[in-house]
């Protein structure tokens, strides 16, 4: 996403993938340079950020998270030659301390990697986003319950969310990479346009797809057993999204910024507007 909104541009852009697959060749037809590599190796980051002034790293779910990340730093100080390094994080490392232990293993790990990020001197602007609309606990999981009974089961209680949308979320760090600007030495959390509890994000369901989801709140016990626990996800990942679904009940996700308008001059998109676009996504 990111990279597409670079080369819109015409902006140079050059990405490091782990294997020749599909995606590199959608990577590589929008022309951007694709070169092959592991973020845990330094000998391949080093090839890939040769001649490269503004970096960004942004990982999917991983227990390498920090491995990576201490390598892309190790490597970007001795490389001398960046003037931005934006590394994608997450917001509940806001409400994080060296000694919390609520959180899960991968927001652990993003808590770490930026210690590493600001202990380096480059530098760095952290994005935080809030929970990703794509998640699939907006996504794959509602889209089971939705077309079979009309309901988004989720053990959320009355905890409030604000999601947000990862085009918007590229849509910032594209922006931040194209004119670094007054963001270097930042920390920016993105969610969506406003806060709701489960209630109002059935309700915005229902308005997307023309026809009535009612938010049922589940166990959460049953919920990582009987759900997410057959959804075939690695351990890690389905440790990371059990933890989220814990915090959501507990509130932590009640929060609300702006920073995506005033980086982009967009407004984020609603719950209603990301799913409208894959109604037949969520209506099976």
């Amino acid at each position: 996403m990111v990279t597409e909104r670079l080369r819109a541009q015409n902006t140079p852009v050059r990405v490091l993938v782990r294997r020749e697959d599909d995606r590199a060749a959608e990577v590589r037809a929008l022309g951007a340079e694709v070169v092959t590599g592991d973020l845990t190796r330094a000998d391949t980051v080093a090839a890939a950020l040769d001649g490269v002034r503004r970096a960004y790293l942004g990982l999917s779910v991983s227990p390498d998270h920090l491995l990576a990340a201490t390598v892309v730093v190790t490597v970007a100080k001795a490389h001398g030659e960046l003037d931005l390094l934006v590394d994608m994080s997450q917001m509940t490392v806001s409400q994080m301390t060296a000694i919390s232990t609520a959180e899960s293993h991968q927001q652990r790990l993003h808590w770490l990697a930026e210690q590493v990020l600001d202990w380096s001197g480059l530098p760095v602007v952290h994005i935080r986003p809030t929970t990703f609309l794509d998640n699939p606990l907006f996504t794959t999981l509602a889209a089971r319950s939705i077309p079979e009974n009309g309901t988004l089961a989720l053990p959320f209680g009355t905890g409030r969310t604000s999601p947000v949308a990862a085009d918007d979320v590229a849509q910032v760090v594209a922006t931040i990479l194209r004119d670094p600007g007054e963001h270097v030495g930042k920390v920016y959390e993105l969610t969506g346009p406003r806060a709701l509890d489960m209630t109002g994000v059935a309700q915005e369901f229902s308005k997307a797809l023309g026809r009535t989801v009612t938010y049922v709140d589940v166990p959460l016990q049953w919920w990582r057993t009987e759900v997410l626990a057959n959804a075939g996800l690695p351990q890690h990942t389905e440790q990371h999204i059990a933890t989220m679904a814990q915090l959501h009940r507990a509130n932590r996700y009640d929060r609300a910024t702006l920073d995506v308008e005033r980086i982009t001059g967009k407004r984020p998109q609603t719950v209603e507007e990301f799913v409208a676009v894959r109604k037949d996504f969520y209506l099976g």
